[in-house]
């Protein structure tokens, strides 16, 4: 039976692929977890196993003697400052890792590489991109472009698996929802705790993000349907999965105009009937917002000519548009206060507002164009894995619940009410705590 490694195993990513893999036993009986320093309680057959990724070959391959996988699922990530030194750090991590289990002699029972990246394969972070995104866009390699680790890791890859005599498979999730306490990129807890506080200081929960994007479109990944995308990924022998890259998103393609009223519905909310102001639909963010310029030739440029829109205003400079400006607001004295009442009433986790990261969430939100991205690659491949976002996103901000990061939602009860002599239902759904 076959034996797995997940890197990054406490991740939003990996800590899902590690327990999907866990439940499996049968399917998979040795199951490695390895992170840095944090634990989780894993089933059984799951090993946890500390490793540092950014120590070198010679230092790892002393902590992997004993490990020899057949299929390994990397996922771990080291964010940095720059896309110079992420490159640098993360190319490091993969080619070090590999090479350790080189050393070790564990390469010689690999099988399969499965690695982790993301939307930033298509520039998704320097603007509006080529639409839908699909596997076979080439690469934003100029060089007037900074550098992308993805492209990297994904060479390194390719070539160690040929000469190693292993095949891969790459996944580009988007807008990753899920749970993971403290993750660079947690979109659902930020989220969470940005409508709790905003209930606890008793105002209406308005989107805090681009006017534009409010009505346009995104693609998102649930991290469990990514963990399920990854082990049929593993075992799948078609030709064309080996040695592939997939898009990996839920199948859907949503908008916040659809879910913002669902989101204020959940934490028992109500959203402006007016959300934006004239101004603000023109562009212009008032004293609580802010607007950010994105590189000057965004990625839609590089196919412009080819598609009829070169000098097209639609192939030109892009922006994040913030209406509230989420660093900002997560540092005034009375969003502070109002969460410390919260996380003390309810028994929070104090230090969940400080770790949420809500520069990212202002960046996801603020992104003035649509993201749009192409299953037909994995659907032709024979995956046939969708999920529902409305429902991810739901069940992740109950599962944070659970984590003592946000405060318990009531269950939903039946209310009886008088409505001209007779009487109707209604359905109230409420966080425990005060009712606005």
């Amino acid at each position: 039976m076959p034996s797995a490694l997940v890197t990054g195993a406490t991740g939003i990513l990996g800590r899902e692929i590690v327990m999907a893999l866990g439940q499996d036993k049968q399917t998979w009986p040795t199951v490695y977890a390895l992170s840095r320093s944090q634990k989780l309680n894993w089933p059984e057959n799951v090993k946890q196993q500390q490793l540092d990724l950014t120590a070198s070959a010679q230092e790892m391959a002393k902590e992997l003697d004993n490990v020899k996988p057949e299929y390994i699922f990397f996922t771990a990530y080291l964010a940095k400052d720059s896309e110079e030194e992420a490159t640098k750090v993360n190319g490091a991590m993969l080619e070090n890792f590999l090479e350790a289990l080189k050393i070790t002699g564990a390469s010689k029972n690999v099988k399969r590489v499965i690695l982790t990246t993301g939307a930033k394969q298509y520039g998704v972070h320097f603007g509006v991109p080529k639409q839908p995104m699909e596997e076979s866009d080439r690469w934003l390699a100029d060089s007037n472009r900074p550098p992308n680790f993805y492209y990297k890791q994904q060479q390194l890859l390719a070539e160690q698996g040929k000469q190693q005599g292993w095949d891969w498979v790459v996944t580009y999730p988007n807008d990753v929802i899920g749970v993971a306490k403290g993750n660079f990129m947690n979109l659902a807890t930020s989220l969470g705790i940005y409508c709790a506080v905003t209930k606890e200081m008793g105002k209406p929960l308005e989107f805090p993000g681009s006017p534009s994007f409010y009505t346009l479109f995104d693609c998102f990944t649930y991290s469990r349907l990514h963990a399920k995308f990854n082990l049929w990924a593993a075992l799948e022998q078609s030709p064309r999965v080996s040695n592939q890259a997939f898009n990996v998103v839920n199948g859907d393609i949503e908008s916040w105009q659809n879910m913002w009223p669902k989101t204020a519905d959940k934490f028992g909310l109500k959203i402006p009937e007016r959300m934006f102001t004239p101004e603000e639909e023109d562009g212009k963010m008032g004293e609580n917002g802010s607007v950010m310029e994105l590189m000057e030739n965004p990625p839609l440029s590089e196919f412009a000519a080819e598609r009829g829109l070169k000098g097209s205003k639609f192939a030109k400079q892009s922006r994040v548009e913030q209406k509230i400006d989420l660093v900002r607001w997560s540092q005034r004295s009375d969003v502070k206060a109002a969460w410390d009442r919260l996380a003390k009433r309810e028994g929070l986790d104090q230090d969940a507002f400080e770790k949420a990261t809500w520069g990212f969430l202002g960046f996801v939100f603020g992104r003035a164009y649509n993201i749009v991205i192409s299953m037909n690659k994995a659907r032709k491949a024979g995956w046939t894995g969708h999920q529902d976002t409305w429902d991810s996103l739901s069940e992740a901000f109950d599962e944070l619940v659970g984590e003592k990061v946000l405060p318990a939602f009531t269950p939903t009860r039946r209310k009886r009410s008088s409505v001209m002599g007779t009487e109707a239902d209604t359905t109230v759904s409420i966080l425990r705590g005060r009712d606005r």
